[in-house]
């Protein structure tokens, strides 16, 4: 028998929160097969068994948070044992049976218990349709062992949808996010019945909602990923002290080229976005300043020898920031490539904590929803972020005369225990040198 703890899944995690198991009672187990999703303070991940053999015991119910190393199930190597309702009984056959192999009438009973099973699934078989359909409607087990991303399990708890209905369109036949809201929207899953409509109620006013002079006040519990980012962003606004140095850059010729390159490109080839040349610009940027690729970690400056970016991207009621690793190592294409690649693995949830840590330093734009500018707070424990606006139509001086372009204001938040005025201000000239003339990022 095997005990099953919970994982450390990143270097930060203290404590995780049950979310979904992938297998029930009774299950075989073999290592590598997807086993547990549990919620960490940086992501939701799946955890893949280490250890084979049946699942004889869940002792974390869904939902149930425990601290690292406390077991949450067991594995053991005896399979019959697994399916028997009484766990007395099993324990006691268990007690019986060491230092010697199994008596023969715990043989002849456990051979009894199978054959009564599959007694039972050829009698569920044959069995009318409708009393079939009312147990499928049932919340079954079977759902939760398809192969779907952990944002796909949760969104189709949220609707309603049945899983295995379903045929998935990511990898290997995975079922993801996009899936699942085309179910939805298309109605109910087959042999499921829509629930029956209610007249929209005033919730009364209860001790988690008390009446107020705003109205009913309902509670919102945050989710581990919530919190962490709460705590940290409070951190960092209470313990470093942020500065921040404001410039617009002229992206005409960036626009230029980036259009130039999205001619050329192949049909159905991944085209550079302005974020992408950002990141590069601020990769290069950095390995010129490394006090700006560094941290503030008691009284001293720790400089690191790689330049990794991370990318902020706006998840599911949280804000998650990716690592785009030795970016400054990297050129235009693989960085698009990987942005995007690491993009949607946030948002379907399936983004894990290794790709979350080892950032020198943060992207974050705002561009796309029309911000033309905005302060960012430092990713701790980096030495600054830089706040990426949109891209504006307006008049610029070019070779003394006012002509057509294009502008983007940008914004650098620095850690003024690392970063004075003057190393923040060469920091950013840079990169908008490298932004206004672009034929630098490739090189």
């Amino acid at each position: 028998m095997a005990d099953v703890v919970m994982p450390r899944l990143s270097d930060s995690m203290e404590e995780g929160t049950v979310l979904a198991w992938m297998k029930a009672v009774g299950d075989e187990v073999a290592v590598g097969d997807e086993l547990v999703e549990i919620e960490t303070d940086k992501a939701n991940m799946v955890y893949e068994s280490d250890v084979a053999g049946t699942l004889t015991e869940i002792v974390a119910e869904e939902g149930a948070t425990l601290p690292i190393g406390e077991v949450i199930a067991r594995v053991g190597s005896d399979g019959a044992a697994a399916g028997e309702e009484e766990r007395g009984a099993r324990s006691e056959e268990r007690g019986a049976s060491d230092g010697g192999a199994p008596r023969s009438s715990e043989r002849s009973e456990r051979a009894e218990g199978r054959e009564a099973a599959v007694l039972k699934r050829g009698e569920a078989e044959r069995a009318p349709s409708s009393e079939r359909g009312e147990a499928e409607r049932a919340p079954s087990e079977r759902s939760e062992r398809v192969k779907a991303s952990p944002l796909a399990r949760r969104i189709a708890r949220e609707h309603g949808v049945e899983l295995t209905g379903l045929s998935g369109s990511g990898p290997g036949g995975r079922i993801v996010k996009a899936d699942v809201e085309r179910a939805a929207e298309g109605g109910p899953a087959p042999e499921q019945a829509p629930a029956p409509a209610e007249p929209p109620a005033q919730a009364a006013p209860t001790a988690e909602r008390p009446e107020t002079a705003r109205g009913g006040v309902e509670v919102v519990e945050l989710s581990k990923l919530q919190q962490t980012v709460a705590r940290r962003m409070a951190e960092s606004k209470a313990t470093a002290p942020h500065f921040y140095l404001t410039t617009e850059i002229d992206m005409t010729r960036a626009w230029d080229a980036r259009a130039q390159i999205k001619a050329a490109a192949p049909e159905g080839g991944v085209v550079p976005s302005f974020n992408d040349m950002v990141v590069k610009a601020c990769a290069i940027a950095l390995r010129e300043f490394p006090r700006a690729n560094g941290s503030y970690r008691d009284g001293k400056v720790e400089l690191y020898s790689r330049v990794n970016v991370g990318i902020a991207v706006a998840a599911r009621d949280a804000l998650v920031v990716p690592t785009v690793f030795d970016a400054d190592a990297k050129g235009l294409g693989a960085i698009a490539t990987e942005s995007r690649r690491l993009a949607e693995r946030v948002r379907e949830g399936t983004i894990t904590p290794p790709e979350l840590s080892g950032g020198t330093f943060t992207v974050s734009n705002l561009g796309m929803f029309g911000v033309t500018s905005f302060s960012a707070v430092i990713n701790p424990p980096q030495a600054g972020i830089l706040a990426v606006g949109s891209i504006e139509e307006a008049a610029v001086v070019r070779d003394g005369e006012l002509v057509a372009g294009r502008r983007m204001s940008v914004n650098l938040a620095c850690d003024h225990r690392i970063l004075y005025g003057a190393d923040g201000a060469r920091f950013l000239a840079r990169v908008r040198d490298l932004l206004q003339e672009p034929v630098f990022l490739a090189m």
